[in-house]
């Protein structure tokens, strides 16, 4: 296959590695997506740069680590001089396509994509802005274990809402744009909201795993700093859960894959129908995991392997030939990656981080480094993390080291940091991270960040509220039919395949 293909990035939101059955050991249903990765491009370590919803999207359109854009938490302002791949594929001559969550905060709320086709499902604001100086405090908005206590089927739930909006609009903007004229190559983000907490999931779903047995979770290691803070902020030392809630999370969860999983194969269907596939790059990717209550902890902000290790699939047969690749990438990567893929080279206006997975691609000698940083609710002070070989390396200023050789140890249970046998290589990497990020000038820009948007916060939500929230435009005298359109060529038109 050659020429300038469209390019579709199916998102899925909080979807570990740790439970999809084509990169575990996992009774989890999802045919689809082991297609595609059974056709495509697997990455086997795949890591999210920030294992929260907002500065993972970020820095992954940006390509850049969340610090160098100011993407702290999820109540930062994505700025609207921050270069994106949409910007990039735009500029380069794709129409550039958003359906579905991106959490973009702040009053632009496009970031180089010229049609938006939903509303996020998160807000836009400064809200759910944290506060590193008072760490003992729990605002209203912080994770709960609400989401485990009430785990279970449902008839309905928000996210079933959502997530069923976003298919819907994907699949009629891919049988518009078949039948329009605009002959320009799209770049389309299709993301999705689950398997993303609370736990619950329609009947169907959950009846998928009737009779299966549900892994529990090991809950039997050592509990560092950072674990113990996000247990208190996400009350889970408060909150004690049975056995019973655990397994209900737990499958409720894998059937919210098995969801998402009929959603991808439902949009590669409408693909197929409209001819489009064949010249179609589908990258599938999630943002972050989810603990599902290793080590005592759930949801995300921690770079273990539940939280951080994440599927990356880059899905072309025509293109790439099918296989495995053990090297470290990461979602940094995706902005240079799909740069290679049409075929642009341009100068880059702002420092990229990521780097090109079309080495890779093509089965030759790729980069294996992923790089990591949390600024999120719960931490203190920067959490960095670099993965490369088979070592994962985390260091944070107030916290001891953590080393883990995932070659032998993949559950992490056995830190190397203070292992004398190991101390060289502690030294070499503490050196680096010296050297990539001044730890000490970024607690200070996340404090007065933190503090300028609790401000904002408060007084944007006195009195008159202006929203920033997202409203998709809509004309309804170009809908359909009208009287100031030709009636033969509007049918015509709209037909697919065109009768002539």
């Amino acid at each position: 296959m050659t020429g300038r293909p469209n390019i579709l990035v199916l998102m899925a939101d909080q979807m570990t590695a740790e439970m999809v059955p084509f990169l575990s050991d996992s009774p989890v249903i999802a045919p689809n997506l082991t297609r595609l990765a059974q056709q495509g491009v697997l990455f086997r370590s795949a890591y999210s740069n920030s294992p929260l919803c907002a500065p993972a999207r970020f820095s992954m359109l940006a390509g850049q680590l969340p610090s160098r854009i100011g993407a702290y938490d999820n109540a930062c302002e994505f700025t609207a001089d921050t270069p994106t791949v949409a910007h990039y594929l735009r500029a380069g001559g794709y129409r550039t396509i958003l359906a579905g969550k991106m959490h973009f905060v702040g009053p632009d709320q496009l970031h180089g994509f010229e049609e938006r086709l939903t509303t996020d499902i998160y807000p836009a604001d400064f809200s759910w802005t944290p506060d590193w100086t008072r760490p003992d405090h729990r605002p209203h908005w912080y994770h709960s274990m609400d989401s485990v206590l009430t785990a279970g089927p449902a008839v309905r739930t928000n996210q079933i809402d959502y997530d069923e909006e976003v298919v819907y609009a994907t699949r009629r903007k891919l049988y518009d744009i078949v039948r329009d004229k605009d002959q320009r190559p799209f770049f389309m983000v299709t993301s999705m909201t689950h398997p993303h907490d609370p736990y619950a999931i329609p009947r169907k779903y959950w009846d998928m795993y009737e009779g299966v047995e549900i892994p529990m979770p090991n809950v039997d290691a050592p509990l560092d700093p950072h674990s113990a803070r996000l247990r208190a902020v996400s009350a889970m030392d408060e909150t004690p859960v049975s056995d019973e809630q655990v397994r209900a999370a737990r499958r409720a969860y894998f059937g919210a894959i098995s969801f998402v999983d009929e959603q991808v194969g439902t949009v590669l269907q409408t693909l197929e129908d409209t001819g489009q596939i064949d010249n179609t790059v589908v990258i599938l990717l999630t943002d972050h995991g989810d603990m599902l209550g290793e080590r005592g902890l759930w949801y995300k902000m921690n770079f273990f392997e539940g939280a951080a290790h994440i599927p990356i699939i880059v899905h072309a047969p025509g293109r790439f030939a099918a296989r495995d690749i053990d090297a470290s990438v990461s979602l940094l990567d995706l902005l240079p990656t799909c740069l290679d893929l049409a075929g642009l080279t341009p100068e880059f206006a702002a420092p990229v981080d990521g780097h090109s997975l079309m080495p890779h691609l093509l089965g030759e000698t790729g980069t294996d480094e992923a790089i990591g940083e949390y600024l999120g609710e719960g931490a203190v002070a920067p959490i960095v993390m670099i993965r490369r070989g088979v070592y994962k390396f985390v260091h944070c200023p107030v916290d001891p080291d953590q080393l883990y050789d995932l070659s032998v140890d993949p559950a992490e249970r056995h830190n190397l940091a203070a292992d004398p046998a190991h101390a060289e290589r502690v030294a070499d990497l503490r050196a680096e991270v010296a050297q990539r990020w001044d730890l000490d000038a970024i607690t200070a820009q996340v404090i007065a960040s933190q503090r300028r948007r609790r401000l904002v916060a408060q007084a944007n939500a006195t009195g008159r509220l202006n929203a920033w929230d997202w409203s998709p435009p809509r004309d309804a005298s170009s809908e359909y039919v009208r009287n100031h359109m030709d009636l033969e060529e509007l049918e015509a038109a709209a037909r697919y395949p065109r009768v002539r």
